[in-house]
């Protein structure tokens, strides 16, 4: 059934690398997640520039290089703007992206590479600035890639200025503004004051608040390349250029997954590099915050003790500006409060923290080689709603491994009973050994491997996440295998000892006719074990073609056993009549009501406890 449930999950788009994790994601009470792709579409567009105390607008979609920059209306020629010229060309230059034409004739556009950098070289194509005649005119010489920990990325470029190097950095406003002496200002360099910061972080927190991904550019001038180029070294002293936001919409999909989150008892939270405004209204914007919903950034995890963390981590939705070693700790504070804890990541440092979480969820597309290996689970479309899905199929999953226990459970121990009973009020044995084996190897095993098949019960992400300790056999379950035993094992007694009182004691016919009532009892109780809850006409008794075709099948070698002669010696059978087959089916049908009283009986208690 786990097997099965694999199979389906590819089919929603999650490949499962471990076989128990199936089980597992049933359980998970709390889904940590990536913003950027995962909650969102993951295709950047840059909308607004900052530079020269100016705040231009970019206008154009997706990345379709098609689109003109304005400013109060008005459209401008960056050639004619130098902060914007500038700001443009760091974007081009400091990026590892490519903008490519995938069709001509449907004039489709893409990026090779990572959408953020991708939407920065659209911008530049905007304004003209051709990114592969920009890398030959201005050669990259050397760098300092990007660095989760410094959230910046550093470029050395030839010839940008006249016998000069030039290094652009990019990176997250509120780092790069502290690592910032002075600031280009309408063509001069100038002193960046404390006013100036704080107009320029005033203009972050607007971008931000319009839930757009902020970044920040500057620049060094150098008269040679520098013998020492590490972060320490080159990534402070920098001129301040300007600012980029870009958007990038909140996946469609993704609104309702979080609502189903929270209707199953599950807490979607958000964890992202962003700054804490962006995140704060990409989730107000999903549904993700709540009343109550608390956000903490990197900087205050890092001042917070365990016990403080662990105190606030119960309310918080939202985690902005976090490192991957912040991901453990969250992830280790769930688990100390309980929680069953699921955590995406993309990246070779989330290896640490998809390994801590109890369903670690790596991305297929955007993700590393370590980040997949380390994984539970991988999302062939780096989707939110996809994890959902492969909760609920989880959930399904142990929900069909229930239905054919308590099937074959009850089945078997109605044999139990049925020869126990016989031996102890000294009645003749109403089964032989081969029939018991057919019993357990056709009319068992087909309709218990179709119960594996079953879809998921209505309402089965409207349910809390079940505790991990509570076994498989609960009383609710035991309960219900003890009933349907019973009742399965009077039915077919009452047929054996009905066929003995009116065929004179013919022990052959009255075994026959006690098989047959197993037979029949057992296929039709399969119906009723594909819901512990709702009834069969509820469900729809066609509604699972598997377990139809098996019983077909199941009943009809149990015919043939009946009625071919050379089978009949070796099973020990004989042909029923027609009166025969009335009374089976009357007989059959007592366990399978019992059962569906059963169920009503504690649907209602349930409905009562709540």
């Amino acid at each position: 059934v786990l097997a099965l449930g694999m199979k389906r999950m590819v089919q929603r788009n999650a490949i499962v690398r471990k076989l128990l994790a199936v089980e597992t994601l049933g359980c998970v009470t709390v889904i940590c997640s990536d913003k950027t792709g995962t909650l969102t579409q993951n295709e950047m567009t840059v909308v607004r520039a900052f530079t020269d105390g100016n705040i231009y607008k970019i206008s154009g979609q997706g990345y379709n290089p098609a689109g003109e920059i304005t400013f109060e209306d008005e459209k401008i020629n960056p050639e004619t703007e130098p902060g914007l010229k500038l700001l443009l060309s760091a974007g081009v230059l400091c990026n590892d992206s490519t903008l490519e034409q995938k069709d001509a004739k449907e004039n489709l556009w893409g990026i090779i590479g990572d959408p953020t950098e991708g939407a920065l070289v659209v911008a530049g194509a905007k304004a003209g600035y051709d990114k592969a005649k920009m890398n030959e005119g201005h050669v990259r010489i050397e760098e300092i890639p990007f660095d989760s920990e410094r959230k910046m990325m550093t470029t050395f470029h030839d010839n940008f200025k006249q016998n000069k190097i030039v290094s652009f950095t990019k990176g997250a406003p509120d780092i790069i503004l502290g690592r910032c002496a002075k600031m280009l200002r309408n063509g001069s360099v100038i002193d960046l004051t404390e006013d100036l910061k704080q107009q320029i972080a005033k203009v972050n927190s607007e971008f931000a608040g319009d839930a757009l991904r902020v970044l920040a550019f500057t620049y060094r001038e150098y008269d040679k390349l520098p013998e020492a180029i590490s972060p320490d070294s080159i990534e402070n002293d920098l001129i301040f250029i300007g600012l980029m936001g870009m958007i990038d919409p909140a996946r469609v999909e993704a609104f309702e997954a979080i609502k189903t989150c929270k209707e199953a008892g599950i807490k979607p939270v958000m964890i992202t590099g962003d700054h804490k405004d962006t995140a704060v209204a990409i989730a107000a914007e999903l549904g993700l915050m709540e009343e109550h919903s608390g956000v903490l950034t990197g900087n205050e995890l890092d001042k917070f003790s365990d016990e403080e963390l662990f105190n606030r981590v119960e309310n918080t939705s939202v985690y902005a500006r976090v490192s991957p070693e912040h991901k453990v700790r969250i992830v280790e504070m769930l688990k100390k409060r309980g929680h069953i804890a699921a955590m995406t990541g993309d990246g070779v440092n989330d290896a640490m923290a998809l390994k801590k979480a109890d369903i670690g969820v790596s991305m297929g597309i955007t993700g590393t080689d370590v980040a997949k290996g380390t994984a539970d689970i991988i999302l062939l479309d780096d989707n939110f709603a996809t994890i959902v899905s492969a909760v609920e199929e989880g959930r399904i999953i142990y929900s069909n491994i229930r239905k054919f226990v308590f099937f074959l459970l009850s089945c078997n121990i109605a044999e139990i009973f049925i020869i126990f009973l016989s031996i102890l009020f000294n009645m003749p044995v109403p089964l032989v050994p081969i029939q018991l084996l057919w019993l357990n190897l056709v009319s068992d095993s087909f309709p218990a491997l179709a119960l594996g098949t079953e879809a998921g019960e209505p309402g089965i992400m409207k349910k809390k996440p079940r505790d991990t300790k509570e076994p498989i056999l609960n009383k609710s379950l035991s309960t219900g295998i003890l009933i349907l035993s019973i009742a399965q094992t009077a039915a077919v007694l009452t047929a054996f000892r009905w066929a003995l009182n009116n065929y004179n004691k013919d022990l052959e016919i009255a075994r026959t006719l006690a098989f047959t009532t197993l037979v029949v009892v057992e296929l039709f109780m399969a119906f009723t074990c594909r819901s512990e809850r709702y009834p069969v006409i509820k469900l729809g008794i066609f509604s699972n073609r598997a377990l139809v075709l098996a019983t077909i099948t199941s009943f009809v070698l149990g015919f043939a056993v009946l009625y071919i002669p050379f089978l009949q010696p070796i099973f020990k059978t004989v042909s029923l009549g027609i009166r025969d087959w009335v009374m089976i089916l009357l007989l059959s049908i007592i366990p399978v009501l019992t059962g569906e009283i059963y169920k009503l009986i504690v649907g209602r208690a349930e409905k009562a406890a709540q």
